[in-house]
């Protein structure tokens, strides 16, 4: 089943919209909660990671996604990078991820299928990630 991304918007059912209190709400106390490396809070249910800032605004919401939706255009994680690349002129590597500012998401392709979708104001601290 394709995982829908509306850019910004939304990944699957999953708002950028969304508090912490409305993301238990919804699925219940998180497998694992803890602070990531980058000061974010990070609510890990297994299948779904999502992050936050202090100020409880969503920044990244990291799902599986063996095949990703995009309107009416399905892509299978295998063939991702290459749609991002012919699609988004502006799309950039940093720490290993393929980031793609029109889309608003970051993935690294040789691995398994983890896509994480991006909130628009996410975009500028991946583009000032130190290059490897």
């Amino acid at each position: 089943m394709a995982l829908r991304l509306q850019p910004f918007e939304a990944f699957d059912d999953l708002p950028f919209s969304l508090s912490v209190e409305e993301l238990v709400a919804r699925l219940g106390p998180p497998n694992q909660h803890s602070r990531n490396a980058a000061a974010l809070d990070e609510y890990d249910y297994g299948h779904t990671v999502l992050r936050f800032q202090d100020s409880g605004r969503l920044e990244e919401i990291t799902r599986r996604a063996p095949v990703l939706q995009l309107d009416t255009v399905v892509i299978p994680f295998a063939a991702l990078g290459g749609f991002v690349l012919a699609q988004d002129a502006d799309a950039f590597e940093r720490a290993g991820f393929l980031v793609s500012p029109t889309l608003g998401i970051a993935f690294v392709p040789e691995e398994p299928d983890w896509v994480t979708a991006l909130a628009r104001h996410c975009i500028p601290t991946w583009r000032a990630l130190e290059q490897r």
